[in-house]
């Protein structure tokens, strides 16, 4: 039986990994060691970032409600609570976007809100 050598997936697989390296700075991009490590690492950072980032927009929708129920005389915690208590099962993305783009209708969903407290 013939010997088979490894050297075209070898190669693959480290020209796979240099091309995901491609655009890192110095050596990171052009040896493999390096490139492995950095692409590695990159990995975790994208892999973290996905994570925080539904963090950051649920701490961004709630400040934005917050400002808007304060315009309206309510505070963040009484406003989510009187929300629920009428009902209203919209999250706090739309909400967010609600105060932003419709500041009438926000008003509105105050009043149901206080309403229902």
């Amino acid at each position: 039986m013939a010997r088979v050598k490894g050297a075209v997936m070898t190669r693959k697989r480290r020209n796979k990994t240099l091309k995901l390296a491609k655009g890192y700075f110095g050596a990171k991009s052009k040896h493999f060691k390096m490139a492995k490590q950095a692409v590695m690492k990159s990995g975790q950072y994208a892999y973290i970032g996905r994570r925080h980032k539904k963090r950051d927009f649920r701490r961004l929708w709630i400040t934005r409600i917050s400002a808007a129920a304060k315009m309206n005389g309510i505070n963040y915690s009484q406003f989510m609570n009187g929300v629920s208590k009428a009902g209203i099962t919209l999250n706090r993305k739309m909400l967010s976007e609600i105060a932003i783009n419709d500041p009438a209708g926000f008003t509105a969903i105050v009043e149901k809100a206080k309403a229902a407290i």
